[in-house]
């Protein structure tokens, strides 16, 4: 049975401690962290320790691979650290540049939701094929059920981007939740457009906020800090109840009041400029088009362009301007299918299938671009090239539909005979095929390509760390310890109050409260050292840690002092386990020490799997 206590301990050495750690989040298979130094993340420590698969670096992200059991780290990890759930440690690391933040951000906030929205978007692709086949009809209840099971995540996507966005923030999520709620209520979206909308007086420029992704992440960061200034400012009495009041009677009406209508005049901006260069240079109006429409996704401008659509389509019976979305969603979904060809990474290929099917036939991008594409940049940038050419193309060709639809394979048949037929394919042609081989041939930073080759591992001698008596595991009052399940090695019980390297070393944990330290020797064995049972529940006090992570030590440096008389008196045992954290690299120790001994003095050899199978 997986030992997910362990598992987590080894993966917050290898990732550098809990206080390299800004955020962390998990998906169907991974541990996700955002990491303040990512110098400091010892991938062959973390590939080594049981029950990790690998480890990736992708989207500003470090990527703990766990498999089916991620659940269950990622809950042992929040038991022995304060991460996960919002609680993370406070953003104080290093930011990048601002496109790099932006990514990071977006990833971080979607990455909870991609699976969902893949296997919607599937499910959405496969209704669409039946209703095009004539396998199903559109009319019937068994549809409508079938399609809102399809749609709701897609319609109400600013719901889950609150909650998603306010753990990233550190906001409450249900007042998160509120706030969206309100943006596409019912009776809210069906003021979309109306005129003469006006809230205590002033004027409301009402826009859909349904599908949305930007307006409630921005609302959701300034929901963050209101919330921190109330938290500090309101009486105790009242601030947890008088707080989210405040916040969501603010920050609605900030949103439809101001949000909403720059919304409204960029994307009216977009669609003005973008008619008239459709009239006067058609390719160009192509171009845009097809290589900027999912950027306008993105930040919600593309609601400014729909009207566009509908009074061009009342005012000639025609829609030039949706020909080149084609285009874009097309492109974007060959670049995914690029990722899937060439990722060696079976978890990026198992997300890039259903997002490749659903972008294809249904035009539901979103798994691609936030999950992979975006992340990953290039292919991003590729489906933008790919979509700007072929729309281009498609521009040229005079191509239009004769209704709204939503671009998608299975929508092509809107545009069928419609305009040149040879400059269709052709754009459509160079919308797929540009994007995909660019991908396949440039290629990208593949998450497997950092991945390095396990180091050989040697017999290890460790000395031991402190004064004492050494006694073996099994004594040790606490299972986990006792059974080797943590992993193998030997207790003492300290007769002074300070702690050794036992070898040459990086220290891969410096626990803040004081009571542990996690090394790495320069063969590859991964020590903890733990003083004493229970003894993180002192937060510190009677313990003085004089390294840090990332640190470089020599044997015999000092790494901690205590007070054992002070700790003993508190009522923890002082007992310290010294045990060897990634097994599966040094299963066994040998030439175990027993009785009193002094620091620097052998306390056991850590054997290597590798001298053991000579052995054999």
């Amino acid at each position: 049975m997986a030992d997910h206590a362990k598992t987590a301990a080894g993966v917050l050495a290898g990732v550098g401690g809990e206080s390299n750690v800004q955020s962390l989040v998990h998906c169907a298979t991974r541990l996700r962290f955002v990491l303040k130094d990512e110098s400091k993340a010892d991938a062959t420590a973390l590939r080594a320790t049981p029950g990790v698969i690998t480890t990736a670096q992708a989207g500003g992200q470090y990527q703990v691979v766990i498999g089916n059991d991620v659940p269950d780290v990622y809950a042992a990890i929040q038991a022995q650290t304060k991460l996960g759930g919002g609680d993370g440690a406070t953003d104080d690391g290093p930011k990048g540049n601002l496109f790099n933040r932006f990514i990071k951000m977006i990833s971080a906030i979607f990455t909870p939701i991609l699976w969902a929205l893949a296997g919607t978007g599937l499910l959405k692709a496969f209704l669409a094929a039946a209703v095009t086949f004539g396998w199903m009809d559109a009319t019937t209840t068994t549809y409508t059920i079938l399609n809102a099971l399809s749609d709701a995540l897609i319609n109400f996507l600013p719901l889950a981007l609150a909650i998603t966005a306010a753990r990233y923030f550190k906001a409450s999520e249900f007042t998160s939740f509120a706030i969206a709620g309100a943006l596409v209520y019912p009776s809210i979206t069906a003021l979309t457009g109306a005129p003469d909308v006006t809230f205590f007086g002033i004027p409301v420029t009402m826009v859909s906020y349904v599908s949305s992704v930007i307006p409630v992440i921005i609302i959701v960061w300034l929901q963050s800090h209101a919330e921190r200034f109330l938290l500090r400012v309101l009486p105790g009495a009242i601030r947890r109840f008088v707080t989210p009041m405040l916040v969501v009677l603010v920050a609605v009406p900030l949103v439809f009041v101001v949000i909403g209508p720059i919304s409204a005049l960029i994307g009216g901006g977009l669609a003005s400029g973008i008619g008239w260069v459709f009239e006067t240079v058609p390719w160009l109006g192509g171009a845009i088009m097809g290589g900027l429409w999912q950027v306008f996704v993105i930040f919600g401008l593309h609601w400014g362009l729909v009207p566009l659509f509908q009074l061009e389509y009342q005012t000639t019976g025609m829609i030039l301007l949706i020909g080149p979305v084609f285009a874009a969603v097309l492109a974007q979904a060959a670049a995914v299918a690029g990722v899937l060809v060439r990722t060696r990474n079976k978890n990026l290929r198992s997300l890039a299938a259903p997002a490749t099917l659903s972008g294809f036939l249904a035009g539901i991008t979103e798994p691609a671009i936030y999950g992979i594409n975006l992340p990953l940049k290039r292919p991003f940038a590729f489906g933008i090239v790919g979509g700007a050419l072929g729309g281009a193309i498609i521009a040229m060709g005079g191509v239009f539909s004769t209704a709204f639809v939503v671009p998608s394979g299975l929508a092509l048949p809107a545009l069928l005979g419609n305009g040149n037929m040879v400059m269709l394919g052709i754009g459509l042609a160079a919308a797929v095929l540009v994007p995909f081989l660019l991908v396949v041939l440039v290629g990208f930073r593949d998450p497997t390509d950092d991945t390095a080759p396990a180091a050989v591992a040697t017999d290890t001698v460790v000395l031991a760390p402190v004064d004492g008596s050494a006694v073996p595991l099994s004594e040790v009052p606490d299972a986990a310890f006792a059974d080797g399940s943590l992993g193998k090695g030997v207790a003492i019980r300290p007769t002074s109050g300070a702690v050794y390297a036992p070898f040459d070393a990086t220290v891969v944990a410096a626990f803040p409260t004081g009571h542990a330290v996690g090394l790495r020797g320069v063969d590859g064995v991964e020590l903890l050292i733990h003083v004493g049972l229970d003894t993180v529940k002192l937060g510190g006090e009677h313990f003085a840690l004089k390294v840090a992570s990332g640190q470089q030590v020599k044997a015999g440096d000092l790494l901690l002092e205590f007070d054992g008389d002070a700790i003993e008196r508190a009522g923890y045992d002082l007992i310290t386990p010294v045990i060897v954290t990634n097994g599966d690299l040094y299963p066994d120790v040998a030439d175990v020490a027993s009785g009193p001994l002094s620091h620097g003095e052998t306390l056991f050899r850590a054997v290597s799997v590798d001298a053991m199978t000579t052995a054999r």
